[in-house]
C-alpha cells in the first residue's frame, strides 16, 4: 500500500510491487484504492486482477489481506482450489460464492444503515442540545431584559414620586408662607380685642375703697387725683365733720375745769 493524501488525511493505493522496492517507490500494477477516513471505509478493488495476483503467489501485507478477505478474493481463491482438487464443481463454487457475496453485501448495507441512523440520532441529539442551550440563553436574556425594564420602571416611578413629593412640599411651603403672612397681617391691622383691656371695668371697685383715701391726699399721688374717676372721692362730704370734730371742745373745757 502506497500512502497518499495530506497530513492527518491519509489515502492509500493498493499496488503490486517487488518486495525489495520501497513502500512509496516503483510498483508493477495498481489494483485498487483504500480510504480509511470515511465511515465505513471506502474500498475500490479490481477483483479479477487481485484474484490473479493471489493465484500467482503474491504475498499481501496484513492490511491488504484484510481488505482481500473483506471483498471475498481469498474465499473465491479457496473455492477455486477445491474445484481443482475435484471437491466441488465450478457451478457449486460459483453458487456458494454468490450466496456468500449477497449475505456479505446485506450485512454491509445493514451496518451502513445502522451507522447512518446512529449518526442521525447523534446529530439530532446535538441539535436538541443546541436548541436547549439557545432556549436557555434566550430565557436568560429575556429575564435580564425584563429585570432591566422593571428597574427602569421602578426608577421612573421613584422619580415621579420624588417629583410629586417635591411639588407637595413646595405647595405646603407656599400655603404655610401665605398663612403666615395672613396671620402676621391680621392682628396688626385690626387689634380690636385690646380696647376692653384699657377700660378694665372690674378694677373700678378697687379704686373706690375708703381705706385708700389718705393715700389720695398725699402729694405724690396727685396725678391719680386728677383722674376723672377719682374726683368724687376727694369731694366726699362725710370727711368734713371729721376734720372739725366739734364734740371734742367740751372735753377740753372739762379738763381745764378739773385742773382748776
Amino acid at each position: 500500500m502506497q500512502r497518499r493524501g495530506r497530513k492527518a488525511k491519509p489515502f492509500y493505493h493498493i499496488v503490486i510491487a517487488d518486495g525489495r522496492a520501497p513502500r512509496d517507490g516503483r510498483f508493477i500494477e495498481k489494483i485498487g484504492t483504500y480510504n480509511p477516513i470515511t465511515e465505513p471505509a471506502d474500498i475500490q478493488l479490481n477483483f479479477d486482477r487481485a484474484l490473479y495476483w493471489v493465484q500467482t503467489g503474491a504475498q499481501p501485507t496484513d492490511t491488504v489481506r484484510t481488505i482481500l478477505s473483506y471483498k471475498g478474493v481469498l474465499y473465491k481463491n479457496h473455492l477455486l482450489k477445491g474445484v481443482k482438487k475435484g471437491a466441488l464443481t465450478e457451478e457449486q463454487a460459483e453458487a456458494k460464492f454468490t450466496t456468500w457475496l449477497t449475505e456479505k453485501e446485506a450485512k454491509i448495507e445493514n451496518l451502513r444503515k445502522e451507522k447512518d441512523l446512529a449518526g442521525k440520532e447523534e446529530r439530532k441529539k446535538a441539535l436538541d442540545a443546541e436548541k436547549l442551550v439557545k432556549e436557555n440563553r434566550a430565557k436568560e436574556i429575556a429575564a435580564k431584559r425584563a429585570a432591566e425594564v422593571e428597574e427602569k420602571v421602578e426608577a421612573a416611578k421613584e422619580e415621579i414620586a420624588e417629583a410629586e413629593g417635591a411639588e407637595q412640599v413646595e405647595k405646603t411651603e407656599a400655603t404655610a408662607e401665605v398663612s403666615e403672612e395672613k396671620t402676621a397681617e391680621e392682628p396688626k391691622a385690626e387689634e380690636p380685642k385690646e380696647e376692653p383691656k384699657a377700660e378694665e371695668p372690674k378694677e373700678e371697685p378697687k379704686a373706690e375703697e375708703p381705706k385708700e383715701e389718705p393715700k389720695a391726699e398725699e402729694p405724690k399721688e396727685e396725678p391719680k387725683a386728677e383722674e376723672p374717676k377719682e374726683e368724687p372721692k376727694a369731694e366726699e362730704p362725710k370727711e368734713e365733720p371729721k376734720a372739725e370734730e366739734p364734740k371734742e371742745e367740751p372735753k377740753a373745757e372739762e379738763e381745764k375745769k378739773e385742773e382748776k
